[in-house]
């Protein structure tokens, strides 16, 4: 009895000594942690206290460790988020074989077990986002505001002589989905109210899913991901409504080829056409809409949703902003190169993002080899790293004034740069600007959804008056992890103007 009680004791201490071995070396541990204890079991509380108190950590990392790296704890890893314009341009130049973006976002949403292998290992959806859709606006963007003409009105049913409240979040999820999948999917189907909350729920499907797999070990993750349900259920259930449309294409390529008359200019088509090398089934078209929607439709509701609160904390921007609109349109029309002249619309929707942000990080990246960084600063080989862009956007060195929302901080620097005016546009991004991403990885949709935002938010202001109701005071901001979330329940009064735009 006493060999097996001394066996089992010098197994524990041996085990001891390699952990606290293998930690002394572990590069992990020599960039400091954030947000509570690293050590093991104490780990998980700190995970959880980031996830409740994430800004303010982040925060509270990039003043002490600026210029350089710290960690944060989340519930199944370690993040690594760096700081500064050297920082920040690194994880810009260093190559795709030392830090990955693709990889990255991989692991951060769990692709291969959420989406399917074949969605990580050939993204081809991105080129066509790349090549199709950003050349396309021009031409698509009436498609877009004529839905707005149709959706806006149906979920603010506002009139001249009362003042109406409306749940913002859930009024610009249904009319972004809708505008959007007229882009995507075209008519009727983006008047589908079915389809449309399937696009919309698809995301909250990947986020249970993706949280499910991640509170498994890597082994277990392939099995878990296979019985997991509610991406796989959505996906289902979005193919009958895709069918039909999808078979009347098929016989139109079958018959005329790539090309034929009234031949779609939309996203469905550019995948149909993009898939015949590739899965070719009605799963595997489905599954790229669907990825799509995932990117597109939350995202820019989101930043119209900040993008209101504002405009109704200070209904006088309404009227300088409503000014712009309407010279405008009385020269060129809802056209892009309206949208393009509307400096103090983009300037608005650009300073929103930056008080507001998308995410508290951007630039993922996963180490897919040991790197080292200019300043020492070792990353393992799957680590994850990202830049700060909350505590970047809020810098008093790179933005004065840098905790007021100054809706035409950025009109004012276009008119006062010669020569430089592109650089604070709404879709460029910069080593002081990186809400989406910088350099290649740069999120290839910004183009679209900027001028998607541009003409909602253009409609809203030609056609109704606004303000917040109670004390007036913007609703606050829901922080969850890396996630930035306008207030879900955050309402706004919305009266149709007395005059029609």
């Amino acid at each position: 009895m006493e060999d097996s009680s001394t066996r089992l004791w010098t197994g524990v201490a041996i085990i001891a000594v390699i952990y606290v071995i293998k930690r002394r070396f572990d590069p992990l541990n020599a960039i400091p942690t954030i947000g509570g204890s690293s050590w093991p079991v104490l780990s998980f509380f700190s995970a959880i206290n980031f996830s409740l108190n994430s800004k303010k950590y982040i925060q509270e990392g990039y003043t002490k460790y600026f210029g350089s790296a710290f960690k944060v704890p989340l519930l199944d890893n370690w993040m690594i988020i760096v700081s500064g314009r050297d920082m920040i341009e690194e994880l810009r130049r260093r190559p795709d074989e030392e830090l990955s973006f693709m990889e990255g976002v991989a692991d951060t949403m769990q692709i291969k077990y959420t989406f399917g292998p074949d969605t990580e290992d050939d993204p081809y959806h991105i080129d066509v986002i790349k090549e199709k859709l950003t050349r396309s606006v021009p031409a698509i963007l009436p498609h877009v505001i004529d839905e707005l003409t149709l959706a806006v009105p149906q979920h603010i049913p506002a009139n001249e002589n009362d003042w109406l409240e409306v749940p913002v979040m859930k009024a610009m999820l249904q009319i972004v989905a809708r505008a959007s999948s007229r882009v995507f999917v075209g008519t009727p189907l983006c008047r589908n109210q079915e389809y449309l909350d399937l696009s919309i729920s698809f995301t909250i499907d990947i986020v249970k899913d993706k949280t499910l797999v991640r509170f498994f070990p890597e082994f277990m993750r392939p099995l878990v991901g296979r019985l997991s349900s509610s991406v796989r259920a959505t996906l289902r259930r979005s193919i009958p409504h895709l069918k039909p449309e999808l078979d009347r294409r098929r016989e139109n390529m079958a018959k005329w080829g790539d090309e034929w008359p009234d031949k779609p200019n939309d996203l469905l088509q550019w995948i149909m056409d993009a898939a015949q090398t590739r899965d070719y089934s009605d799963e595997g078209i489905a599954r790229r809409i669907l990825i799509v929607n995932f990117a597109a439709i939350h995202t820019s509701s989101n930043s119209v949703c900040h993008a209101i609160f504002h405009l109704a904390e200070r209904p006088d921007h309404v009227e300088l902003l409503r000014e712009e609109i309407e010279s405008i349109l009385k020269e060129e029309g809802w056209t892009k190169n309206a949208m393009g002249r509307m400096w103090k619309l983009d300037s608005f929707l650009r300073e929103s993002q930056r008080f507001n942000g998308i995410g508290l990080a951007s630039l993922t990246r996963k180490a897919l080899k040991d790197v080292t960084l200019h300043d020492g600063t070792r990353i393992p080989r799957g680590a994850i790293v990202m830049a700060a862009a909350d505590a970047t956007h809020h810098d008093e060195t790179l933005y004065a004034n840098a905790d007021v929302f100054d809706p035409f901080r950025f009109s004012r620097l276009r008119a006062s740069a010669e020569g430089e005016g592109t650089k604070h546009q709404f879709v460029n991004t910069s080593l002081e600007y990186i809400a989406f991403g910088h350099g290649k990885h740069a999120c290839p949709g910004r183009f679209f959804a900027a001028n998607e935002l541009k003409a909602l938010l253009a409609f809203i202001i030609l056609n109704y008056d606004l303000k917040l109701g109670g004390d007036g005071q913007r609703p606050a901001n829901l922080y969850w992890g890396l996630n930035v979330v306008p207030a879900p329940s955050g309402k706004v009064l919305f009266r149709k103007r007395a005059v029609p735009a």
